[in-house]
């Protein structure tokens, strides 16, 4: 094993001591778009996503896409199969044999400058409340994804990642990093009680900033009904069940910890 292969696999490892894994494999399996990326193997979509980024790609992939390296960014390095065509003793026919692995070069999107990519120009538009991320320090970005994915919150990168320009798969976002604030962390993975409390403060963020929310509630429903499914019990059990936390996460959200966020007077008055 090479030295370059044993840094990669070295990394892995760390990341299985810090505790990071779960959400490292979470989202690794965020399906994206149409880009090499996607059909790697999910160690190094997990590779992709501890180095920070949703897009990688070696040098040649991207300079076909004019984009360029930007100078002094730093490479990370991925697993590839090392594949050697050797004779069969008895059939004399050559035939494919995996040797090994090798650890190959990428760079992250971030790290190339030229022209934009479809997925990148997606323009997200000014969201409302999106001051309380700021102030919390979250990035809030555009990313590639697809029709089953919008959107997703990263504690550890401090991320509100989303493919999307709906605001109310932004509220669910922000309603996990007001929820972890409040409980002092999450449970890692998909947590039944977690997406119910985001999705039903999600719904209640698109009232209070004026927006009716109506185009959305029954995919809402269909959520949260999934999820009370798996907790074998109702869609109203389940938020009569989460209601305290998500008037946490609300107040949190609206009022914050030290200043309030100025919502539309007819909202205040109701």
């Amino acid at each position: 094993m090479n030295n370059r292969v044993k840094e990669v696999l070295s990394i892995i490892l760390e990341k299985f001591k810090s505790g990071d894994i779960p959400e490292a494999v979470a989202y690794s399996m965020f399906p994206v778009a149409d880009i090499p990326s996607s059909k790697w193997s999910i160690l190094n979509r997990i590779l992709m996503f501890v180095s920070g980024t949703h897009d990688a790609r070696g040098i040649r992939q991207w300079n076909r896409e004019n984009r360029y390296v930007k100078k002094g960014s730093k490479a990370f390095y991925i697993l590839v199969p090392h594949i050697k065509k050797i004779e069969d003793a008895e059939t004399e026919e050559e035939r494919e044999v995996l040797v090994g692995f090798l650890a190959r070069a990428v760079f992250r999107y971030e790290d190339t400058q030229g022209e934009e990519l479809d997925y990148a120009k997606i323009e997200l538009p000014e969201l409302p409340l999106i001051e309380r991320a700021q102030e919390w320090g979250l990035e809030v970005k555009a990313i590639p994804g697809d029709y089953r994915y919008k959107g997703y919150y990263s504690s550890s990168k401090k991320v509100i990642a989303l493919a999307t320009k709906e605001e109310c798969v932004f509220f669910h976002e922000l309603a996990h990093c007001a929820h972890e604030r409040i409980k002092g962390g999450l449970k890692k993975g998909e947590d039944a009680i977690q997406e119910i409390v985001a999705e039903l403060s999600s719904q209640a963020l698109c009232r209070l900033v004026g927006k009716s929310g109506d185009k959305y509630l029954g995919n809402s429903y269909r959520y949260i009904e999934a999820y009370a499914e798996r907790l074998s019990i109702t869609p109203y059990t389940a938020c009569l069940k989460v209601m305290s936390d998500t008037e946490k996460v609300l107040n949190l959200i609206v009022k914050g910890g030290e200043k309030s966020i100025d919502l539309p007077a007819e909202k205040l008055a109701a």
